[in-house]
């Protein structure tokens, strides 16, 4: 088991703040410096970012070996994929568009009942008879640190939530806003009251159920992130180091540029998709 790993469930359960950003590169320098920062965890993207299994892999371990606790997200709410990020060396798994509670009883018993599948794994998750002793104890020992961790990023997911919190084994419900703020109708207006609302009623609803809550705001918003851990949150999922590397060198360049009498260059738009 890995300590740092229980260590951070630990501090979630007892309903205190982790804080962590997204890192897409793959470089092994980056590690020592991402170390450096005092992060808790770092989110590893597979869905957006094109990282393959074996990168994925050193990623995790690395950082492991470093005392930070590796997340990856999968492309999907399979469990299949949740298995294999968890064979790489991932302490946590986090399913994108999840809004069954199916898929994440599915996804609960990928991380937490490891190597169990099949029918035994379906009947145990469906409360079909008991696990032998044996079998329970040495279940829970190899997966008691692992973190189970659904995106929350739509109205049917809204409309499902309390049944979604209710499922045993769900860690920590992580907020996708671009993709919830599409899904109701107002596609990054991030500032808007109905996004509020809907961010406030899943932090409140998560932590009242005894379930962790976070948000990923791509290029960080301190006062919105500010504002959301006042109200709850405890899953800091602070920008990422493409985004923070873009921002800085924009205004530092820019700052040159001006200082040096040169004309400034105009910012493209972000990327929506992002």
């Amino acid at each position: 088991m890995s300590q740092m790993s229980a260590d951070l469930k630990t501090v979630l359960q007892a309903g205190r703040r982790v804080y962590g950003t997204l890192v897409t590169s793959s470089t092994p320098m980056w590690p020592p410096f991402i170390q450096r920062t005092g992060v808790d965890f770092v989110f590893i993207d597979t869905e957006h970012v094109a990282l393959d299994r074996e990168t994925v892999s050193w990623m995790c371990r690395a950082y492991a070996a470093l005392g930070i606790t590796p997340i990856v997200r999968i492309p999907s709410p399979c469990p299949y994929a949740a298995c294999q990020v968890l064979d790489g060396g991932a302490h946590g798994v986090v399913a994108p568009y999840v809004e069954t509670v199916a898929q994440v009883r599915d996804l609960v018993g990928a991380v937490k009942y490891r190597p169990l599948k099949g029918e035994r794994l379906h009947a145990a998750l469906a409360g079909r008879g008991q696990l032998e002793p044996l079998l329970d104890e040495y279940l829970a020992a190899r997966n008691s640190h692992r973190l189970c961790i659904v995106n929350i990023e739509s109205q049917p997911a809204l409309d499902n939530l309390d049944e979604i919190l209710a499922v045993p084994g769900l860690d920590v419900v992580l907020i996708g806003p671009h993709d919830l703020s599409c899904s109701l109708g107002i596609p990054e207006e991030y500032d808007a009251p109905q996004f509020d609302t809907a961010v406030r009623e899943i932090i409140g609803k998560a932590r009242a159920a005894g379930v962790a809550a976070g948000i990923h705001l791509f290029y960080g918003n301190l006062e919105h992130e500010v504002a959301w851990g006042q109200h709850g949150a405890n899953f800091i999922l602070h920008s990422g180091d493409i985004f923070l590397v873009e921002q800085n060198l924009r205004c530092e360049i820019n700052e040159l540029r001006s200082r040096l009498g040169d004309e400034l260059v105009a910012i493209a738009q972000r990327d929506p998709a992002i």
